[in-house]
């Protein structure tokens, strides 16, 4: 996990000056200052800043206004961030008061906790509903994930940008069907305008995409990786020669080799006009016969099926290919690696020291705190503007 956060600073001498009136439905913008007091304030530097009274022309109510750094709590801005920093890397609650009270500050875990889902709670977009305003992109990942909380499993979904890795939203979702991956998907994919989706080869999510109209483009390391594995298990039970079923269909263990090596090479090539050729290897083995109710399915049986995914899945396994800009170059690298990157650096990462969440509120302002720091890695996320 790579982090760059900017802790905010204290500077008693810097004030702002009020622009409204803090009674609410007062228009008023004229105030006169009456008073300096002194502010008692936890702080790695100062224990007391000076705060102004000030009064309003209008309604005649009398407020504060604190330096920079400092607000109506007892914590400086400043020692609020050291807390969050320290517990976004890795610290426990308790961990990070241990660290504060080295360094000379008292506080609490509840403290730390409060700073924490403070932060993690003023997060700007990342939500289904509230995503950045005014971003758009041509593409969007999709991908889920799993979290502890108080003894149950919950399902996050997590979107990226695939073009610039940035993570666009961290929800919570009910299940992981069809009808629910859709109603996640459509409002954030209008949103930012994005008409192709990015997965693995789940097919909840390709009736996602299908539902929502976008195009959608299979991971093809996924795609890649699993069927290496079934053509590895396929090929042992051929050789094994314990199954008559080839022989039902007049084809030879060897050709059965082949046409699995044949497949494997062509997963890894993915040209779209190759489609004819894995439809040839499906077609060989389109009457092999399906097993009885609660029967084992026989080898020529399982190729059948393989074939027909791999046939079937094609279009979406070679997208990519297909999808270029206005110079040729391909848009995307036919991955989603970008929201893997996203789910294990700014979910999981963190999610491993950890014994699970106490609740769900808190595992979502975590995680998208995190992942809001690191959509700011190239300058650095200002923490003050969250704890402002």
């Amino acid at each position: 996990m790579r982090l760059k956060l900017i802790l905010p600073i204290v500077e008693p001498k810097r004030y702002e000056e009020p622009k409204h009136c803090p009674t609410p439905g007062c228009t008023c913008k004229r105030f006169y200052p009456l008073q300096e007091v002194k502010k008692n304030v936890r702080d790695s530097v100062f224990k007391e800043v000076n705060a102004r009274r000030y009064k309003c022309q209008g309604c005649g109510r009398t407020f504060r206004v604190y330096p920079q750094g400092v607000s109506a709590a007892q914590i400086s801005q400043r020692v609020q961030g050291m807390a969050v920093m320290m517990y976004l890397l890795g610290l426990s609650y308790g961990a990070t008061v241990l660290m504060l009270e080295a360094l000379g500050i008292a506080l609490s875990k509840s403290s730390v906790y409060r700073s924490v889902q403070a932060a993690g709670a003023a997060v700007p977009g990342l939500k289904q509903q509230e995503l950045l305003q005014g971003y758009r992109t041509c593409a969007l990942g999709a991908d889920l994930t799993s979290v502890r909380c108080k003894g149950q499993w919950l399902t996050f979904g997590v979107t990226v940008d695939p073009l610039t890795g940035w993570v666009l939203s961290i929800d919570e979702l009910s299940g992981e069907d069809a009808q629910t991956l859709r109603a996640w998907i459509q409002p954030i994919a209008e949103k930012v305008g994005a008409r192709t989706l990015l997965t693995d080869d789940a097919d909840a999510l390709k009736h996602a995409a299908d539902d929502n109209g976008m195009y959608q483009q299979v991971c093809k390391s996924h795609v890649g990786r699993n069927t290496d594995e079934l053509i590895a298990s396929l090929s042992q039970a051929i050789q094994a020669g314990r199954d008559t079923s080839l022989a039902d269909l007049h084809i030879e263990a060897s050709q059965a080799l082949a046409d699995l090596r044949r497949l494997g090479e062509l997963i890894h090539s993915r040209q779209p006009e190759q489609v004819t050729e894995v439809q040839a290897l499906y077609e060989r083995y389109a009457l092999a016969s399906a097993p009885r109710k609660n029967g084992t399915a026989s080898i020529a049986y399982r190729l059948r099926n393989l074939f027909l995914d791999r046939w079937n899945l094609w279009p979406r396994l070679t997208f990519y290919r297909t999808w270029k800009d206005s110079a040729g170059n391909p848009i995307l690298d036919g991955t989603n690696n970008a929201t893997e990157r996203a789910i294990g650096w700014w979910i999981k990462e963190r999610y491993r020291t950890m014994r699970g969440y106490k609740r769900v509120q808190s595992a979502l302002n975590l995680s998208r705190l995190i992942a809001h720091c690191g959509n700011h890695l190239a300058t650095g996320l200002n923490l003050a503007t969250l704890l402002a």
